[in-house]
């Protein structure tokens, strides 16, 4: 599972999801350069992984006002907070075509009043999907945010999205999926024998895992009734590690990090921001 190597070559964004008409904040994310497109910049603390959602003391904002740079057709948006560079587009397996980042966020374990960071994450998507989301055409920011409708439709759309979790620190394996399941099922009220299966799968997958700082965890919904689980600690994955057939496992699991009560606030705000940008 940890040996995967990547056999995709990543592709020029194509879309513009990242505009020069973003009003800029403090602490961007920005295009640059770095010599290993695998390369992971972080400053760590060892920690558990449990947290309560952080404060979004951090907001992603792409931009292209920068001067971008590239390594090879790869183009990098580094998630402020943790120093970790996303590629701007990825081939991911189970998807049929190249999937782009719309924003960045992290994770945090508060102990007293320290937060310690845990993980990266970044949503992509299928740029088709912006298609059905022209009824939010020219809406704010704060719109976007308190309108969770938009989320059930890019979740509910049969086009690929993927979260892709990029480690800080040693995580067990058995704590990553504790912390799962804790956030996952106050949202199945009541599970049904097919969800109670795709749950044993999903955690047999991290059981007994040392998942190491850089490595990579990819959660890809081909369409509202699947995710797909691939991990690697060696770059991106070149094979599925499991396929979860549950919707209400998807839903729930697209729900923890985009609902209303979201694990990662900086990272839904982030991608608010570029939704805000691309549907202008």
């Amino acid at each position: 599972m940890f040996e995967a190597q990547a056999i995709c070559t990543p592709t020029r964004l194509q879309l513009p999801f990242f505009t020069r008409n973003c009003i800029s904040r403090p602490r961007i994310g920005f295009v640059a350069r770095i010599s290993n497109p695998n390369e992971l910049l972080c400053q760590t603390h060892s920690c558990s992984f449990l947290s309560p959602p952080e404060d979004i003391r951090t907001q992603t904002r792409f931009t292209f006002n920068a001067s971008s740079s590239s390594v090879g057709s790869a183009e990098y948006i580094e998630e402020p907070a943790t120093k970790v560079r996303f590629q701007t587009s990825l081939s991911l397996p189970g998807c049929s075509i190249s999937l782009s980042l719309l924003g960045t966020g992290y994770r945090e374990k508060v102990f007293a009043i320290i937060g310690v960071k845990v993980y990266a994450a970044g949503l992509y998507v299928n740029q088709s999907i912006l298609n059905s989301l022209n009824a939010w055409k020219g809406r704010s920011a704060a719109e976007i945010q308190e309108d969770s409708s938009l989320f059930s439709t890019i979740f509910q759309s049969p086009l690929e999205k993927s979260l892709q979790i990029v480690l800080v620190r040693d995580v067990e394996g058995k704590t990553f999926w504790d912390a799962l399941n804790d956030a996952i099922s106050p949202r199945i009220k009541s599970p049904t024998p097919v969800d109670e299966s795709a749950l044993s799968t999903f955690r047999s997958i991290f059981q007994g895992q040392p998942l190491k700082k850089g490595t990579f965890i990819f959660l890809t919904w081909p369409d509202p009734s699947k995710m797909l689980v691939c991990i690697s600690a060696d770059g991106l994955p070149s094979s599925v590690d499991a396929a979860i057939e549950s919707e209400n496992v998807a839903l729930a699991l697209f729900d923890v990090f985009f609902g209303d009560t979201p694990v990662s606030p900086s990272l839904k705000s982030s991608v608010v921001n570029g939704l805000e940008s691309v549907l202008k």
